[in-house]
């Protein structure tokens, strides 16, 4: 299966699953990130539903995209690559990234996301919740 291949089918027979019922993947509405060019978002768990405790989203990478240098004061991220191929520099060091890597971002350490010529999927939790 192709790297894209996977993460379609993530997203397309993905679904949070509550109590009260599941919410499809697809029924989530992608939204461009407000800083970084060729990155966009599905929030599929924000604030609003866990009361500020934690936040899931499908973060999607264009083909030689980055999510520039930032630093997340408040939350530990989290990432597990889904889909593509990039790289994380975090604390000096560059992390590859390919479908099954998982990666721990403490509050407060610089870090970058820059993805591979065939772009890059991952599932991105925040604690506490980034929006």
């Amino acid at each position: 299966m192709k790297y894209m291949d996977l993460f379609e089918e993530f997203e397309k027979r993905g679904r949070l699953c509550l109590p009260e019922g599941a919410v499809p993947f697809e029924e989530v509405p992608w939204t461009r990130h407000q800083a970084f060019e060729g990155v966009e978002l599905k929030h599929i768990v924000t604030a609003r539903e866990t009361g500020g405790q934690f936040s899931f989203h499908l973060v999607r990478v264009a083909p030689g995209k980055a999510i520039g240098m930032h630093v997340h004061q408040i939350q530990l991220e989290t990432h597990e690559v889904i889909a593509g191929v990039g790289v994380c520099v975090s604390g000096g060091a560059e992390l590859r990234y390919e479908p099954g890597a998982v990666s721990i971002l403490p509050r407060g350490l610089p870090h970058e996301v820059r993805a591979g010529d065939k772009g890059l999927c991952l599932f991105a939790k925040f604690i506490p919740a980034l929006v």
